[in-house]
């Protein structure tokens, strides 16, 4: 795999995951950072999973007194104009991942000398790639940008791999709500879940690509047998064709018994009255009449077979000559 360069040197500041024990400690923690860094008059832009998220932290933001925007992925091309202004000075932004996507973001004037547009991730989505477009935001063009991800053990990603042990460690050292753990070793952790939950989509993903190429084959064969249908001019021939193979499966599946007393032959009649004949117009004594009315006292298994195989012969001959097979389109 070749890796394309960028045009000029990234000087973003990806800064280690910090983890909480609870999402109002995290939300609070953001919340902490957005006030902190608007003082400074530099742009922030905070990325949520969710509509509701959005709408807590700015609720939490309003009460703080923090002007911002909030984007929920509705409104396109109002919302690709307002994220474009993410980089002016002071500005606040909340989107969710799927809001202003493919809009560069242009930082204002004097934002350099403040450390560049800050990316606020909330929460670490399954998979890596969303995560990356969010940290993208930032250091364009080799602008300066900073990224850091506010996780807690309540998150979705984290309770499905690995949130017990980390909240162990966070009782036994007697870590409180508000007080966080910044390790490269948890951001190592989470990209670890992320690829195995990416790994468990794949396989997901192909199992479904397999059932699709048997759906299509399927239809590969019946979109054949219209074809040969609608262009033939002996419509009858082509349905006999058919339905013998499902009569010597029907007769193979019912005389399966090496005694042929123990035929299901009425099964086999029934089926065939309620399939592709006239009600009543085959029963079990019809069939039972077809028998060979002489075979050897031998057990010999070879002497069985063909007089099942001859019974069964009788009936595929029985069905496909009688006159009313198929009466709805072999008159």
């Amino acid at each position: 795999m070749l890796q394309v360069p960028t045009n000029r040197p990234n000087q973003r500041v990806d800064m280690p995951d910090v983890v909480y024990k609870s999402e109002e400690g995290k939300f609070r923690a953001v919340v902490d950072q957005i006030v902190e860094r608007h003082k400074k008059n530099q742009p922030i832009l905070v990325g949520t999973v969710s509509i509701e998220n959005s709408e807590l932290l700015s609720e939490m933001l309003k009460r703080k007194g923090v002007p911002h925007k909030v984007l929920n992925a509705k409104y396109h091309a109002e919302e690709a104009e307002i994220i474009s202004r993410a980089g002016e000075p002071g500005s606040v932004t909340i989107a969710t991942n799927m809001a202003g996507r493919g809009t560069d973001i242009l930082l204002g004037e004097g934002v350099n000398d403040v450390g560049g547009l800050h990316i606020i991730g909330t929460e670490r989505h399954e998979s890596r790639r969303i995560d990356n477009q969010l940290r993208g935001r930032a250091g364009r063009q080799g602008d300066p940008g900073s990224t850091q991800f506010y996780l807690s053990l309540g998150d979705e990603l984290m309770k499905r791999f690995g949130a017990d042990n980390v909240m162990n460690m966070m009782e036994r050292l007697g870590f409180e709500e508000d007080q966080p753990i910044e390790s490269k070793m948890i951001t190592r952790a989470v990209e670890s879940a992320q690829k195995r939950v990416e790994g468990n989509n794949f396989d997901v993903r192909k199992v479904v690509l397999q059932y699709d190429d048997v759906m299509n084959q399927q239809r590969e064969i019946i979109y054949k047998q219209r074809r040969e249908l609608l262009e033939s001019e002996n419509v009858k021939q082509i349905v006999v064709d058919m339905i013998k193979p499902v009569i010597e499966r029907v007769v193979a599946v019912h005389t399966a018994d090496d005694i042929p007393e123990n035929w299901e032959l009425q099964e086999i009649a029934d089926y065939m009255n309620s399939k592709m004949l006239d009600e009543g117009a085959l029963n079990r004594d019809d069939l039972w009449a077809k028998r060979p009315m002489r075979w050897s006292n031998s057990s010999s298994r070879r002497l069985w077979r063909n007089m099942i195989l001859v019974s069964r012969r009788s009936v595929l001959n029985w069905c496909v000559n009688s006159r009313s097979y198929c009466s709805a389109c072999c008159r």
